[in-house]
């Protein structure tokens, strides 16, 4: 652990200005929509982490403003504000206006952080409107304001800071984002506290406050369980089946812990972080982890007779069927390779051998010493197999029979003339009636029609051969081309827009979610890569002085109304798709000039997987607390 004289100016080295970072903002947030938003607050927020994790702070207090400003505070050390020796300016100044300028490139200030690169504060400084950063150190207040990047004065010392006398030392940090940088700049309270809660879980004893100034509420985080909370949070609305196990290792300079908990489910829901940073795309450490785990419940089951000899021995498959787990390094920071500046992917290929090391020791310790638990997990995994090895054998028979081989498209399907799968869309139509509406009314070049009869099969919990003898489900597959389960082939997608629609009623909101599970579960590429979305077909046509509009909310019918108060209007309210004759379906649903879609995508990995667990799982208590919780705020369309 560094020393605190270390924290010094000198510990702040210059690499580059922050002129790049307005010209192109997405090389260093990753996108300029909602989610690079939020990442200002993620690299802010990782700057007190890191004086957390350093073992300095203990308290974080995060602030959305009713203006969509925000603020961050810690009680850590504070940024060094003396002169940096070779720049000749304050180090404040220096972390907040040049790139690359951090205590994270020196090993002195940081051994482990989450902020990377260094460029954290810097950014958001430039990407921001405004932003003025208050530092407490040696018993004053000091202050540095700064718009889009630009320093407004010198540091100085203030008697009138704007955060309050909460801790004699650490960094504030208000800041409003630049709303000609961003296609929107309103932050959604939901994806901060996600973001707070995990950084809570992970460093056990951290306390976090975040205050939403839209409601006047404050919560607080603090879990002294650290990731094997996380994992038992993870598995809440599921029928677990053992107590969770933690490993906790060091192999070489890597500190490892590893939670795994096992439920009755089918579905995976892995997560690994690297020094509080989620890698949503995984990477070795994850790779190491999986190895681990196949080898050690493979062995396990060897040892107690429950694989004899000359059988093959268990996947990997079988092992994440029902898997919860999280894998989090804390690794150097000067010796960490990601696949990119968003921190998605690990790329270390040493790390790989460490978490390997570390979770098969840990693994092959608690099996030993738990053996009914370790039973139990067997029999999870041995149960998978089988029905993987009935799965596929009823899968190869349908198969056979020639369900999606060779078979030619659908009969229901009518196709478009466009070969080229970027151009082309595929409706999926509630319906014959509305099929038939929307194959006379569509643009034949480039949107193909699947009517669907009925609601299709849930699949939350299904297994893949009973999907594929589902016949709506099996003419989808065929329609799509690329197969499912492990005869996916993504460059055999013949669509790259799949359009739900659906009646803008309670059964067709029920069809898209039996739908948007069979894609989330079974085709999650599809999901993953921006294929999916909702049509939103209006709710009224209401015409007025010999002029049509068509209105897809009540309190958009309500402000056209009361623009034209005191005229004659007829209101018509469309109960179904087929209601619409051709030319009104095409010209409010189906034309790309007038429609609107929305794109079904994944923001919390692991908030969807809990939302598809609890509405469409087995279990009926987490379901029906959510709906009493919430029947009051429900639109019925009774």
């Amino acid at each position: 652990m560094a020393a605190k004289s270390d924290y010094t100016a000198s510990s702040i080295q210059v690499l580059e200005g922050l002129e790049p970072v307005r010209k192109r903002p997405g090389m260093y947030i990753g996108s300029t929509d909602q989610k690079g938003l939020h990442h200002l607050i993620t690299e802010i927020v990782d700057n007190s982490v890191d004086e957390a994790l350093a073992g300095y702070a203990k308290h974080i207090w995060v602030c959305l403003k009713k203006d969509n400003s925000v603020t961050v505070q810690d009680d850590g050390r504070g940024i060094p504000v003396d002169i940096h020796p070779t720049a000749k300016v304050s180090a404040l100044e220096l972390t907040m206006t040049k790139l690359h300028a951090g205590g994270k490139f020196s090993e002195s200030a940081y051994k482990v952080s989450g902020g990377l690169h260094g460029v954290g504060a810097s950014v958001v400084n430039a990407l921001s409107d405004f932003m003025r950063v208050e530092v407490r150190r040696d018993n004053k207040v000091y202050f540095q304001e700064y718009k889009r990047g630009i320093s407004q004065g010198k540091v100085d010392v203030t008697k009138t800071a704007l955060s309050e006398s909460i801790s004699p030392t650490g960094t504030f940090t208000y800041f409003k984002p630049d709303p000609t940088m961003f296609t929107t700049t309103e932050f959604d309270p939901k994806i901060i506290e996600t973001s707070i809660r995990n950084r809570a879980y992970l460093i056990a004893g951290l306390h976090f406050y975040f205050t939403n100034e839209h409601t006047g509420f404050t919560k607080q985080y603090y879990f002294e369980g650290g990731i094997k909370s996380l994992v038992t949070h993870l598995n809440r609305d599921k029928k677990i089946l053992h107590e969770a196990i933690f490993v906790k290792k060091e192999v070489e300079n890597a500190q490892i812990e590893i939670a795994v908990q096992y439920n009755d489910g089918f579905n995976e829901n892995l997560q690994s972080f690297v020094n509080v940073v989620q890698t949503v795309d995984g990477g070795t450490h994850e790779t190491g982890f999986k190895m681990a785990l196949t080898r050690s419940i493979n062995d396990y089951a060897k040892k107690i007779g429950a694989l004899k000899d000359g059988e093959n021995g268990l996947t990997g498959d079988d092992m994440r069927e029902g898997l919860t787990a999280v894998v989090y390094l804390k690794y150097p920071t000067q010796s960490i390779q990601f696949e990119s500046q968003t921190k998605a992917k690990l790329n270390n290929p040493e790390v790989q051998g460490y978490v390997n090391t570390a979770t098969k020791e840990g693994l092959d310790t608690f099996f030993e010493e738990n053996p009914s638990e370790a039973k139990q997990i067997v029999g999870k995994v041995l149960l998978a197999a089988k029905a993987r090895l009935a799965a596929r054998a009823a899968k190869d028979a349908v198969l056979r029979k020639g369900a999606l081989e060779g078979m030619t498209l659908p009969g229901k399907l009518a196709d478009c003339q466009s070969k080229d799968a970027s151009s082309s869309e595929l409706y999926i139509v509630e319906g014959d009636s509305a099929g038939g509406s929307a194959k006379q009314g569509r643009d034949r070049k480039f949107q193909a029609i699947l009517p669907l009869r009925g609601k299709v099969l849930n699949t939350e919990r299904a297994q893949l051969d009973k999907v594929i003898a589902f016949e709506e489900l099996k003419a989808l597959t065929i329609a799509l081309g690329m197969g499912i389960g492990d005869t996916v082939n993504p460059e055999k997608l013949r669509y790259h827009r799949i359009i739900i629609m659906t009646d803008a009623d309670v059964d067709g909101a029920h069809i898209s979610t039996l739908l948007m599970t069979f894609f989330y579960r079974h085709l999650p590429y599809i999901v993953e890569n921006g294929h999916l979305y909702l049509a939103m077909p209006p709710l009224y046509k209401i015409e007025i002085a010999k002029k049509t509009f068509y209105v897809y909310t009540d309190n958009e019918k309500e402000e056209l109304l009361g623009k034209h108060q005191g005229e004659k209007f007829t209101l018509q309210r469309y109960k179904g798709l087929g209601e619409m004759n051709p030319e009104q379906l095409w010209e409010t649903t189906m034309n790309p000039s007038n429609r609107t879609l929305k794109k079904v995508e994944i923001a919390d990995a692991a908030n969807a997987d809990h939302v598809f667990s609890m509405l469409m799982g087995n279990e009926v208590p987490p379901r029906k607390k959510f709906i009493t919780t919430h029947a009051k705020t429900a639109t019925l369309d009774i």
